[in-house]
């Protein structure tokens, strides 16, 4: 009897030990698979970050696409602007240029209209003075008032001398200029006594200043050229002839260097 309790009682402590093991056992794997389940939901949470990342970046990648796609746009249509701007201007700007070159045209054909009715008018007198006044042009400078007296000395009367002169393309203070340079050509002149010569001819003032201003003179050598001309046909004493020359318009310094110059 004692050995069957005594069997009894280690089968009964047998039993709770397996019992124990088995719920050890258990936990154990319960807490295995806990853990699998919660590595698993780590893993999954990781991909779904990443997934995310990957979400945003591509929304980013595509904003940027889209922003440069957008400034693309924007500076395509701005340069088309341009250009229509452009071609609008050119198509504005043809008219306005035809419509000059036509008024141009028209006001050239009307001018040769006009020069060659008044060439039809002119009478066969107020023809060949125009003809003289040019053939005197040709070959000498004259102001305007001594073109008219020449083709008067020529024969010519009033009317028509002066309706030739008024009829001719001339820029009488070029006329000017070449009748100072002939004149210095053969004779000697101070800066003044040109000027006066000029005007003797029939230039006004402004001109025959003009004229002097704008060639190229040594007024000095001019004295010395007076200097020889006036002992070539008279005696002169020293003064007698430095008072000459600053009659002629040269200054006392100039009129003194040419007679020292002529060895007075």
């Amino acid at each position: 009897m004692k050995k069957l309790i005594g069997i009894s009682v280690f089968a009964l402590l047998l039993s709770a030990c397996s019992d124990d093991d088995v719920a050890t056992s258990t936990n154990e794997n319960t807490n295995s698979l806990n853990n699998e389940s919660n590595v698993s939901e780590m893993n999954e949470n990781n991909e779904n970050d990443e997934n995310n990342e990957n979400t945003e970046n591509n929304d980013v990648e595509e904003n940027n696409e889209n922003n440069e796609n957008n400034a693309n746009n924007n500076e395509e249509n701005e340069e088309e602007e341009l250009a229509n701007n452009e071609n609008n201007n050119n198509e504005e700007e043809a008219p306005e240029a035809e419509n000059n070159n036509s008024e141009e045209n028209n006001t050239e054909v009307v001018e040769e209209t006009e020069e060659e009715a008044a060439e039809d008018s002119f009478s066969v007198s107020q023809e060949n003075a125009i003809r003289k006044a040019q053939d005197y042009l040709n070959y000498t400078a004259f102001s305007k008032s001594g073109l008219i007296d020449q083709l008067e000395f020529e024969g010519f009367d009033t009317e028509d001398a002066s309706f030739a002169v008024e009829n001719i393309e001339v820029d009488w203070r070029e006329q000017a200029v070449l009748s100072a340079k002939q004149y210095l050509d053969y004779s000697a002149f101070s800066k003044s006594g040109l000027v006066d010569q000029l005007e003797f001819e029939g230039f006004n003032k402004e001109d025959a200043t003009f004229a002097v201003e704008n060639i190229e003179v040594d007024w000095r050598e001019q004295a010395v050229l007076m200097a020889e001309q006036y002992l070539d046909y008279s005696a002169f004493s020293r003064s007698g002839l430095i008072e000459q020359l600053e009659f002629e318009g040269f200054s006392t310094e100039d009129a003194t260097y040419a007679v020292d110059e002529v060895g007075l």
